[in-house]
């Protein structure tokens, strides 16, 4: 099958924030709110709250969306002129500094987003899009640099049921990434399209967000889980199990190119692939 998009042009606050998205059982939505905050270089913080938590199918949607984006994100100035826009605006619901701040408009058909990430346009798939962008739709990004403020939510959306295509409004801050205005995390789309697991592809995103194309870091294994849960948990069986998968999900790593060396038990030399032509 052929793709059309090579890449995603991400902010690295959405990408490292801990906790935005995490592996969630079935059940567990109910059961949790959503209010993470990050700390993004010396004087600068990102809260994100929302009514439900999100997982890492939210974070496979959002990848896409963003990387949709780069060759054809049309853009939201503080004064749209046609209708459309004009309610994305209104419900992006730019306050503070962010008033004047430009976002980017996505128009795509659900069949073409699903094949992008990787998946098909069947029924269980469309109704899971749609939850989705409701779900971020709902998250409410709070931004505080000194002493200026700026919020927006994380994204807006209309849905045409006739058509199914999505009109999605991204806020300003992965605006300005994608339009390369600020620093931008890169995510390979075939690799994030390759992933199996959940697990995998929260680890992923997060190691994208500080390792750049053709470097390498290092990680424990307990800090690869924190990317999956970040809640702490003392139940025994539940710990060996969160180790397990997040060993598996190197072996994933594995298979999509990256390079990984065990160089102390529980403690791995990750090395990630250049840039893809």
């Amino acid at each position: 099958m052929k793709y059309e998009l090579s890449h995603v042009r991400h902010d690295p606050a959405h990408c490292l924030a801990p906790g935005l998205f995490r592996s969630l059982k079935r059940g567990e939505r109910t059961k949790h709110k959503l209010d993470v905050r990050y700390q993004y270089g010396d004087d600068e913080q990102v809260r994100f709250i929302g009514f439900e938590p999100l997982c890492a199918d939210d974070l496979r949607l959002m990848q896409g969306l963003v990387a949709l984006a780069g060759p054809n994100g049309i853009l939201l100035t503080s004064v749209p002129k046609c209708d459309k826009n004009q309610q994305l605006r209104l419900l992006l619901d730019p306050q503070l500094e962010a008033t004047q701040q430009d976002g980017l408009v996505v128009h795509a058909s659900v069949s073409k987003l699903l094949t992008e990430i990787g998946l098909t346009d069947g029924g269980d798939n469309i109704k899971n899009v749609k939850a989705s962008l409701i779900r971020m739709s709902n998250v409410t990004v709070v931004l505080m640099k000194g002493h200026r403020q700026a919020s927006f939510h994380l994204m807006s959306h209309t849905f045409d049921q006739i058509n199914k295509t999505l009109f999605v409004a991204l806020n300003p801050r992965i605006a300005e990434a994608v339009l390369g205005q600020r620093p931008y995390t890169r995510i390979e789309m075939a690799e994030v399209r390759a992933l199996k697991s959940d697990a995998a592809r929260l680890i992923h995103q997060r190691l994208c967000g500080w390792i750049d194309p053709g470097k390498a870091g290092n990680a424990r294994l307990e800090t690869l889980c924190d990317y999956v849960w970040p809640s702490d948990t003392s139940n025994v069986s539940a710990l060996k199990k969160r180790r397990t998968t997040a060993r598996k999900s190197l072996a994933e790593l594995e298979v999509i190119g990256w390079t990984l060396s065990e160089y102390a038990k529980g403690k791995w030399t990750i090395h990630r692939p250049k840039e893809r032509p």
